[in-house]
């Protein structure tokens, strides 16, 4: 598979089929991934992965502390800047209302918009989770380091025929995932991701995200 062929047929899944992924696979798409580019050769990175039973335990461990902290429990970083300003407001707007049309759930009904938030505790039926951690020493500049390794991640995962949803929403219940994972106190968690094999029959799977044209961003000069 070619770069853009990852890039143009990376989704983010939101519904798996539960077949599960061997643990080589995973091995091998992670140590290619660490070749991502990294500011002074840092590799800021650390992740954890699970299936299975524990896999389970999180979820359901999250789940019920959802019930006592539906709000979250404190975030110790921001997802989005508040108030999240346009254009940026609109897109994120947009895309969860496409979302929702696609699942056939009105604006009004937000008990089936909260169920449907829902399938973020148990990543979306995924049958593997991962965790992203950095060093709490680290500044912005790993952070983004970060965004290229998941990014190459979910590239890797695409030429093995696999799937991903990345997911910052775990930043809002990271206590429970520190206390359940028992991580060392040094790392913050930065998002968590779904892995696993699209489920083709979803219609939230139908999902394409619009993009910017070029020329909303980019500036040539010289040329």
């Amino acid at each position: 598979m070619k770069v853009s062929e990852a890039l143009a047929t990376r989704l983010s899944v939101r519904d798996f089929l539960p077949d599960p992924i061997p643990e080589a696979t995973l091995r091998r798409v992670l140590a290619t991934a660490a070749r991502a580019p990294s500011g002074g050769n840092l590799q800021p990175w650390f992740v954890t992965l699970l299936t299975g039973a524990p896999l389970q335990a999180l979820v359901a461990r999250a789940s019920a502390r959802a019930l006592e902290a539906p709000r979250g429990e404190s975030s110790e970083y921001s997802v989005y800047p508040d108030p999240l300003v346009e254009p940026y407001y609109g897109r994120r707007f947009k895309v969860g209302e496409d979302m929702y049309k696609l699942l056939g759930i009105p604006r009004e009904d937000k008990t089936a918009r909260r169920a449907w938030f829902g399938n973020n505790f148990r990543f979306f039926g995924a049958p593997v989770g991962m965790f992203c951690f950095v060093d709490r020493g680290m500044g912005q500049a790993q952070w983004s380091d970060l965004g290229m390794f998941l990014q190459s991640i979910m590239l890797l995962l695409r030429e093995e025929g696999l799937d991903s949803c990345a997911q910052e929403f775990w930043a809002m219940f990271a206590a429970t995932v520190y206390d359940e994972l028992d991580v060392p106190e040094n790392l913050m968690l930065f998002c968590g991701m779904a892995i696993g094999k699209r489920n083709p029959d979803a219609m939230v799977n139908k999902l394409v995200s619009d993009r910017a044209p070029l020329d909303d961003f980019a500036t040539f000069k010289g040329f």
